[in-house]
């Protein structure tokens, strides 16, 4: 079976129509926008079920996704991505994990702007004692909640996606 998709879109009195060809199958759906695409998605689950077990093991976090999770916590500053949480209430990785969130999120939502901290970025956001930061940033590192990169002699880390869905679940029993 091809995975070539061709897709034929045209108008017609309101009515959006969709031609859409996968292999062997073609279908054509008519109707509201909605319904069109309800009716594509139905269309590729039924013709390509491996996309169905793809979703279910998939895991990514769109910047709205980020917002959403993480909107009662950071902030974008003109000065830059903030940790907004009561940090008396959090333990020094969540905090070092939030601030990561937040520069993720303005990195996607900022042009120009990196996903990744320096050690010493993240010790002017964080306030944490060099040492105790270093110390949760290998512990967050070495479970592969954070990613950590060394570019001439300088390490940067930045939040992992698996570190995004470990802090969601741990802020939402809070």
């Amino acid at each position: 079976m091809s995975n070539d998709v061709k897709q034929q879109v045209v108008e017609r009195n309101d009515k959006l129509v969709v031609t859409v060809s996968l292999g062997d199958s073609s279908a054509e759906f008519s109707g509201t926008p909605e319904i069109v695409l309800q009716s594509i998605n139905n269309f590729i689950s039924k013709t390509v079920p491996e996309i169905d077990l793809a979703k279910k093991l998939s895991m990514n976090f769109s910047t709205k996704d980020l917002v959403d999770k993480f909107q009662d916590f950071v902030r974008i500053t003109p000065e830059g991505p903030r940790v907004l949480a009561d940090q008396a209430k959090l333990s020094d990785k969540e905090l070092v994990a939030l601030q990561l969130v937040a520069q993720r999120i303005a990195s996607e939502t900022r042009a120009g702007s990196s996903p990744w901290l320096t050690l010493s970025l993240l010790q002017e956001t964080t306030s944490l004692n060099p040492k105790s930061l270093s110390s949760r940033l290998s512990e967050l590192a070495k479970v592969g909640y954070v990613t950590k990169e060394t570019i001439d002699d300088k390490s940067q880390f930045k939040i992992s996606t698996i570190g995004i869905d470990w802090l969601s679940a741990l802020l939402a029993k809070k």
